[in-house]
């Protein structure tokens, strides 16, 4: 273990915004089950921050703001989730967020989803093939992965590691921007 400079230890909480405080409270209390631990009315009637407990000792806040812009799928947001067309955001855009469970619950949690009336995709295994996408498991796949979206469109994954990460794990050069099209006046 190398000694970090500043002692990160995981993600103390993950900023969201809402639309419906109300119905963003009975989705994720009530249907993922996660304790509502802390609520802030912000002043001057800028709105409201509230805290869902996630396990681990990590936090999915929310914010509502009474102004706040209406969202913009492909910008903002995924436009469709894995599989179901063009996932790419903005930059600086949230693209989702996964939140870890039992690698062995992922068909048991799809199904309590769907009674719950939560649109859901199909779980998926990645590897390191093109498609990074497993057609059967085997010892090269990393993590698998359910897709599902909460009242808002927001994505959420439901994700667990399937094997160590190792330092093989690790092999490609990071992208360099590309130089956008000139818009023609």
């Amino acid at each position: 273990m190398t000694e970090r400079e500043f002692e990160i230890g995981g993600i103390n909480h993950l900023a969201l915004v809402c639309s419906d405080m109300r119905r963003t409270v009975d989705f994720y209390t009530n249907v993922l089950g996660m304790p509502l631990i802390k609520t802030v009315e912000l002043p001057d009637g800028m709105g409201q921050h509230f805290f869902f407990d996630c396990g681990g000792g990590s936090a999915l806040a929310f914010f509502w703001f009474p102004d706040a812009p209406d969202k913009i799928p492909g910008v903002t947001h995924p436009g469709a989730m894995p599989g179901r067309g063009d996932i790419g955001s903005a930059v600086a855009s949230m693209n989702h967020v996964a939140l870890h469970i039992p690698v062995d619950k992922f068909y048991e949690y799809r199904d309590k989803l769907k009674a719950k009336g939560v649109e859901v995709g199909s779980v998926v295994f990645h590897d390191d093939s093109p498609s990074t996408i497993a057609t059967t498991m085997h010892d090269g796949v990393y993590v698998g992965s359910l897709y599902f979206l909460d009242p808002d469109g927001i994505l959420l994954e439901f994700a667990a590691w399937t094997r160590k990460l190792t330092p093989d794990d690790v092999r490609h050069e990071p992208a360099a921007p590309r130089a956008k099209a000139a818009v023609e006046a």
